[in-house]
């Protein structure tokens, strides 16, 4: 069974607020209380946090929903309830939260610590807040707002400086394990790594980056063959490539067929990961005899193309310290890895109309409810006078306040929306 995951959906639902209370003050020797009824306490956020220690998203392998507690009501003798616990996702460095539906990056978790998905829905007002000079005994309070659902895919693309890609077996995980203290897993045979390995290569006591081994890419990666294309996600961030190319042919490919096999698959996944910088390491040259001109023809071949050539052998450690010396320099010319800007547009509300929602008259205050109404209000920022202006276009547009007046509303009038309590006027 592997212990890499780098993919997962999940569900997440944050807690809805708490229903208001409805009560009023009794002490001896004090008459007429009022109205003291506390407020619901608001829904639980789920929350993701970023976590360095954390290399891979297995913990949401079986466990794909999460739901937060909801606000408790509130209670007599203006005690609010308490608010929900949240829930806590813990992803690694470098997870990008994805709706599902659209694709769309909601947050990419290598720019924040910290980032709030699904937000818990407000508590109701308890019948405090509805007393009057002329109302001073409200029998009626708010309920809580629902908190949010969303369905979005998790999506690990690792944090590293430089990759490394190429075919399999043409010596990546060594290089990787000479260069740092990585322990990759080593054999002779075809897609020995399973999944991405890091490292940190220092280039000096002040200098260091961080190295990545991809899983050998073979031709047709980008279309899904092989192992390779579920892992060239990881390489997005790199800034710089390292090609390792194995000239000696001893898997039995020719080095400049490999070369431009494995240029073609990056091109195909992505255009912009096969404009990338790339050092190709032409490696196993310990490997080559005497008299091959496999190493010269392979140099012409790419330099060609403009990329410089380094002849090592990993398992020999020939050529390491050129070929990582040459990474240090390059990664210092270019810009830093790749943070990816959220580009997700929250779709609009579907409104219903005034039949949909439940409206009555307590106290001489019309009361509003409903569903549609609750997905609208829970948008709103009441203290901004734009946003409540917007909920007031979208209650004429749905007609509500033309079915209020079939029923007796009069300007003047108090109507009360979530925490929002207001005179109308026509």
């Amino acid at each position: 069974m592997t212990n890499f995951v780098d993919k997962v959906t999940v569900t997440v639902k944050a807690g809805d607020g708490g229903q208001g209370a409805i009560a009023f003050h009794r002490e001896k020797y004090v008459a007429a209380g009022g109205p003291d009824g506390g407020d619901g306490g608001r829904g639980g956020d789920v929350i993701v946090k970023a976590d360095p220690s954390m290399s891979t998203l297995l913990d949401f392998r079986y466990k794909r929903k999460f739901v937060a507690t909801d606000g408790m009501p509130g209670q007599g003798k203006r005690c609010s309830g308490k608010d929900g616990q949240d829930v806590i996702l813990r992803v690694p460095k470098g997870t990008l939260i994805r709706d599902k539906e659209s694709g769309a990056v909601i947050q990419d978790m290598s720019a924040a610590d910290s980032f709030v998905l699904a937000k818990g829905g407000r508590g109701g007002w308890g019948n405090k807040h509805f007393a009057t000079p002329t109302r001073q005994t409200p029998h009626f309070a708010k309920p809580g707002l629902p908190g949010e659902y969303r369905e979005v895919v998790l999506e690990l693309k690792m944090l590293a400086d430089v990759g490394l890609v190429g075919f399999p077996n043409v010596g990546k995980s060594t290089l990787l394990s000479v260069v740092s203290r990585a322990n990759p897993k080593i054999a002779d045979y075809p897609f020995t790594t399973l999944f991405p390995n890091l490292g940190v290569v220092y280039v000096s006591d002040y200098e260091s980056f961080i190295l990545a081994d991809i899983p050998g890419i073979i031709e047709g990666a980008s279309e899904g063959a092989g192992l390779g294309h579920d892992f060239l996600r990881h390489i997005d961030r790199c800034r710089l490539l390292i090609h390792v190319v194995d000239v000696s042919g001893s898997e039995g490919r020719d080095p400049i067929e490999d070369f431009e096999s494995i240029n073609a698959e990056l091109k195909e996944y992505d255009l912009d990961l096969a404009s990338r910088p790339q050092l190709v390491a032409a490696n196993k040259c310990d490997l080559l005899p005497p008299d091959s001109t496999a190493l010269a023809d392979f140099k012409t071949h790419v330099q060609a193309q403009g990329y410089p050539v380094f002849e090592i052998s990993a398992a020999a450690h020939q050529g390491i310290k050129e070929l990582i010396y040459a990474a240090g320099a390059r990664l210092r010319d270019l810009p830093p890895v790749t943070v990816y800007e959220p580009d997700y547009v929250a779709p609009e509300v579907q409104l219903g109309t005034a039949d949909d929602l439940t409206i009555r008259k307590e106290d001489g205050v019309w009361l509003i409810q409903g569903d549609w109404l609750d997905r609208l209000v829970s948008r709103v920022n009441f203290s901004d006078y734009e946003s409540r202006m917007y909920l007031d276009r979208k209650l004429r547009e749905g007609h509500v306040y033309d079915r209020m007046e079939a029923m007796g509303l009069q300007d003047g009038d108090t109507i009360s929306i979530a925490e929002l309590e207001f005179e109308y006027y026509s």
